[in-house]
């Protein structure tokens, strides 16, 4: 599976994952060959950039559980900007706990993993399917933390509605990729964050408590505005949405950069324990699939492989099968790991080399050594 911008799409390429159109009605499912009208319908939406499969590779299966994330995804969004939208204007809204406790109630009390599927993003959309998704992952991770329902209430409200200062900005300045962003576009991204702090905490119809973990969250993701300057208590909800905001951040499609897999993403989490609370991460890993059985992988060696069970107890240690040798390795064993550890998920399974036609030319009918 890959992922090809908007721009770089071409007539033929099958989906890997569908497209649905901005009511929630599927227009294009998955091992569908797009067409020139698909690509300017993909251009229409706004779209990013979708998930493609390689020439060679099979449909990937999916659960009742992935077709019901994938669902409620799509359904979700309309709900989701309907509460942004008021909030960023300052109006009451109604529906927001009701959409909670339907959000909880389909994952505030899983006892299995998930496939966290990311979806597919727009110009338009990018904050309301950000906030949805940061909203699923502290509802996974409150509960595998064993919290009850009012702090999950409270968490999830709060990661829904954490962004909302990104409403705000200009959006010739959401577009641009990190390195673009100027000096001068970081002080207006800083006043939308802290207009949206002044306004939350000037709100009656929130609570105390989604108010202090809103106020520390928006104080610690964006420390450049006023209100971070004040030193902050360590709050739970603010700890669970800190790590929810950015796995989903670092995952997901992004304006002009590529997203990480998920897992560059863990092992970012993990390498910084100054930042991420541990337990929370934990909870994190033990709420989605990461490693699971099939995934095929790059070792640090050079050489790829495949899961072929996963390790609970350190999601990056699995046992694999090495394409090279046809061998089985205990990544969770030290003398292993000294020779091989996982560096990424495969980016590609083709391993066609391209060659340059005009290159190619240069050397018609003569003898050339490959490799």
């Amino acid at each position: 599976m890959l992922f090809v911008k908007t721009e770089d799409l071409k007539a033929g390429m099958r989906l890997a994952k569908p497209i649905y159109n901005k009511n929630g009605v599927m227009l294009y499912d998955r091992n569908s060959k797009i067409t020139s009208q698909g690509i300017i319908s993909v251009n229409n939406f706004g779209l990013i950039g979708i998930y493609i499969l390689e020439p060679a590779e099979p449909v990937p299966p999916m659960s009742e559980d992935d077709i019901e994330f994938e669902r409620f995804q799509a359904m979700s969004v309309f709900t989701i900007r309907e509460i942004l939208d008021a909030y960023s204007k300052n109006q009451k809204e109604k529906d927001m706990y009701q959409f909670i406790n339907q959000l909880l109630k389909k994952y505030g009390s899983l006892h299995h993993k998930i496939n966290f599927i990311q979806n597919l993003r727009s110009n338009e959309d990018y904050i309301y399917k950000h906030s949805l998704n940061t909203a699923i992952l502290c509802a996974l991770i409150s509960s595998r933390l064993g919290l009850e329902f009012k702090s999950q209430l409270d968490i999830v409200a709060a990661a829904l509605l954490h962004d909302v200062g990104g409403l705000m900005i200009p959006g010739n300045i959401r577009r641009k990729r990190k390195a673009d962003i100027t000096e001068d576009d970081e002080k207006k991204i800083s006043q939308c964050y802290q207009n949206s702090y002044i306004a939350f905490k000037d709100n009656t119809d929130l609570s105390p408590d989604i108010k202090r973990i809103l106020s520390a969250s928006i104080a610690v993701l964006h420390p450049d505005i006023p209100a971070a300057s004040a030193k902050m208590p360590t709050v739970i909800g603010a700890e669970i949405l800190k790590v929810a905001y950015n796995f989903d951040n670092m995952t997901a499609m992004k304006f002009g950069d590529e997203p990480l897999s998920e897992i560059a993403a863990v092992r970012y989490l993990l390498e910084h324990v100054d930042e991420f609370d541990k337990k929370v991460v934990d909870a994190l890993l033990d709420s989605i699939n990461i490693l699971s059985p099939g995934v095929c992988v790059e070792f640090t060696n050079g050489d790829n492989g495949l899961v072929v069970t996963a390790n609970d107890s350190n999601v990056l240690e699995p046992f694999v099968l090495s394409f090279k040798d046809n061998k089985l390795y205990n990544l969770g064993d030290s003398a292993v790991a000294r020779s091989m550890q996982i560096k990424d998920i495969m980016k590609t399974m083709d391993n066609r080399h391209v060659v340059d036609s005009d290159l190619l030319k240069q050397y018609t009918g003569k003898t050339i050594n490959m490799g």
